[in-house]
């Protein structure tokens, strides 16, 4: 069985830090947990890596955030895999800071990167999960804060927060994502 988890962010080091680079952070992080190894390959940086008898293909577009659609339909065709084993990974204003939540399918909520998955799909039936990164920003800049670096503080806290993201992933692949929806969701 595989597995298309898709870690959004962009490219760069300038943007190496940032809030909006958190599914590239947790990508980065499972892919140490299952020993895994990224290589830049076509549209993305991509890992194979086992667990639990499943194949995960992990990748981190290198299309920038804007245009993730590209890599994600891309690496679904070329894997063979359905929308059904599909997880994208991404950052979310809407939810305190390192909360989790996994959701079978929805709007893009105004994140351009899962707008631009959705329309190059053409639907939004697939599960994705949303790492909270907070909101606290004065109006007319949220570009700047998802943008922005992590404070001190979260930074101390980022690696527990990017574990459980990590371990939520690894649900998703062996439970199934209602059983994972009901013991991450609400931690």
């Amino acid at each position: 069985m595989k597995y298309l988890i898709a870690g959004l962010g962009n490219i760069g080091a300038e943007y190496s830090n940032t809030r909006h680079n958190i599914g590239f952070k947790i990508a980065d992080a499972l892919a140490a947990d299952l020993n895994g190894t990224f290589k830049v390959d076509r549209l993305a940086s991509v890992c194979s890596v086992k667990y639990k008898a499943r194949t995960l293909v992990l990748i981190k577009p290198t299309t920038y955030m804007n245009l993730s659609g590209k890599a994600v339909k891309y690496w679904l065709e070329k894997e063979k895999i359905g929308l059904d084993r599909l997880l994208v990974v991404l950052d979310d204003i809407a939810l305190p800071y390192g909360r989790i939540r996994l959701r079978a399918k929805g709007s893009d909520a105004g994140h351009n990167g899962l707008s631009n998955i959705i329309q190059t799909l053409g639907t939004n039936q697939f599960a994705r999960l949303r790492f909270g990164v907070g909101n606290d920003f004065q109006r007319g800049y949220q570009v700047d804060y998802v943008l922005g670096e992590w404070t001190k503080e979260q930074e101390k806290e980022l690696p527990f927060k990017i574990n459980d993201a990590v371990e939520a992933v690894k649900s998703f692949t062996t439970i199934g994502l209602a059983r994972t929806m009901n013991a991450f969701n609400n931690k």
